[in-house]
This record gives C-alpha cells, sequence and structure tokens, in this order.
C-alpha cells in the first residue's frame, strides 16, 4: 500500500484501484477508506486514490491529536497531491470526508478540477439537519420489516435520550439485505478519538467557507440518496446551492452508500459527471 509524508511527518497511506485519470477520495468517518471498495466500479473509468484518514487503517496516528480536526485534514490532501504530482486533482469525497473536501476548494480553489460531494456532510458550511427532517425521512420506510425495532431507536437518539446506532443501521441503505448487513459490519470508525476530535474547536468557520466557495467556478456533483438519514436530499439541496455551478442528484431508492444500493446508476451519474 503506497504511502507519503504529511506536513507534520505523519506517514499516510492510501488505496489505489482502476485506471485512468485520478480521483482523489476522501472517506468519511473518520475511517479507513477500505468500505468504499471501487465505488460500485467507478474504477472502470478513474484511477481512484483513496485516503485512509489519520489514525485510521493504515496511515499513522499522529503525534499531535488536534491534526484529527477537519480544518487540519485539509493539510493532508495538500500533501497528497503534491505526492501525486498533480498541478490539479479531481476529488470525491463522501459522508463527513465532504467536509474536508469543500474546506479543500474553499482553500485552494485553483487545485481542483471537479468536485464530487456523496451523500456529503455540510458541517463545513453551516447546514444543520433538524431531528424531525430524520424522523420525517425514516417515516417513508415504514412499510419496512425492520422499521417496527428501527424507528424508535432513532426517535431515542434524535431526542438525546438513546444510543443504540446499530439498531438504526438499516436507514442507511436503501436494501436491508446481507451484502448491506457485511458491508455494516465493516464501515465502522476505527479509532474513536479521531471521531470525537474531528469536530473540536475551530474545526469550522461556515461563513468563510461559505463566502470562498461563492466564488468557486470548478464544476460540482452533490449526490444524495433519496432515503439517506445521514446526509438527507433537503441538505444536499442546501449545500448544492452554496457554489456557483453545481449538479444535484438524488439517487432513488439509495441510502447513505449509492454505489452499493444502484452501482449501475451511480457510476453513470459520477462518470458523466467526471468526464463532462
Amino acid at each position: 500500500m503506497p504511502t507519503f509524508s504529511a506536513s507534520d511527518g505523519t506517514l499516510l497511506a492510501y488505496r489505489s484501484a482502476g485506471e485512468g485519470p485520478p480521483l482523489v477520495c476522501v472517506p468519511g468517518g473518520p475511517a479507513d477508506s477500505l468500505y468504499l471498495g471501487d465505488l460500485g466500479g467507478l474504477s472502470a473509468h478513474r484511477r481512484l486514490i483513496a485516503l485512509d484518514l489519520r489514525g485510521t487503517g493504515r496511515s499513522a496516528v499522529p503525534e499531535d491529536p488536534s491534526s484529527y480536526r477537519c480544518d487540519r485534514l485539509v493539510d493532508d490532501i495538500e500533501a497528497l497531491r503534491v505526492h501525486l504530482g498533480l498541478s490539479r486533482i479531481d476529488l470525491l469525497g463522501h459522508s463527513a470526508g465532504a467536509n474536508p473536501a469543500t474546506q479543500y476548494a474553499a482553500r485552494y480553489p485553483d487545485r481542483v478540477g471537479r468536485l464530487a460531494l456523496i451523500a456529503p456532510g455540510a458541517r463545513a458550511v453551516g447546514i444543520e439537519i433538524t431531528g424531525e427532517t430524520r424522523r420525517a425521512l425514516a417515516r417513508s420506510r415504514r412499510d419496512e420489516p425492520w422499521f417496527p425495532a428501527a424507528f424508535p431507536a432513532l426517535e431515542a437518539i434524535t431526542q438525546g435520550t438513546g444510543s443504540d446506532w446499530e439498531a438504526i443501521a438499516p436507514f442507511l441503505y436503501g436494501r436491508w439485505d446481507d451484502a448491506a448487513r457485511e458491508h455494516q459490519r465493516a464501515s465502522g470508525p476505527d479509532n474513536m478519538e479521531a471521531v470525537r476530535l474531528f469536530g473540536a474547536d475551530g474545526a469550522f468557520d461556515p461563513a468563510a467557507t461559505r463566502a470562498a466557495l461563492g466564488a468557486f467556478t470548478a464544476p460540482v456533483l452533490v449526490l444524495a440518496g433519496e432515503f439517506d438519514l445521514n446526509s438527507p436530499p433537503r441538505s444536499a439541496t442546501e449545500l448544492a446551492d452554496v457554489f456557483p455551478d453545481a449538479s444535484l442528484v438524488v439517487q432513488r431508492g439509495a441510502g447513505h452508500y449509492p454505489w452499493l444500493d444502484d452501482p449501475d446508476g451511480f457510476v453513470a451519474a459520477t462518470a458523466a459527471f467526471l468526464g463532462r
């Protein structure tokens, strides 16, 4: 597995799969990039360069824990660009990984060719998601066999009285089948300190980020899953509105991992955008 040194000397690792122009992929979590797989076959169109965020997967634990902060991860993306010898990168961020990806675009707009935000988190631009928004979207799945057990757990979490995250896992997938269960088991964060410090004080400056992105001229794709409670279509729509040149795609029948729910549909939409 190839590695490179971050600006603070931390040794970071990344996975490379596929052929064609490189696409730097930033996972959510913060987590190991393994759960991204080949993004449903997107590797047939682009060479996927999937970063293991510091302290996860095969990337080293940093000496300074404050470097887990989201805005500090922007430096790691820049170090990877330099390591790859690219003047500009096409950049994909999934889930929480969309936050450092958007912050990178705000800080280094001339170094981004295209920006794809998949099931994106949007704390970097100050978009909040209410518990009622999540519950309303969850109710659209009331006919699913797992709903009677999952919905009370979701209500408890959104009201601050519960923490059974495993019980609500079906809400993150378009189909709660064996493949989804296996993916869920393999997708959890492996460094809770990195998770805890990701959004520490100073990690986000939404007003400044929004102002910078208002002048960001590169094409942007915001792709949301129809049923995604983590990154609902409503918040994805708000995020797309931040950019001057953004395309919004809501993938029908998909959850938080749209390349699993409909690989062909996901790849068609994403590859078309990247090749535009």
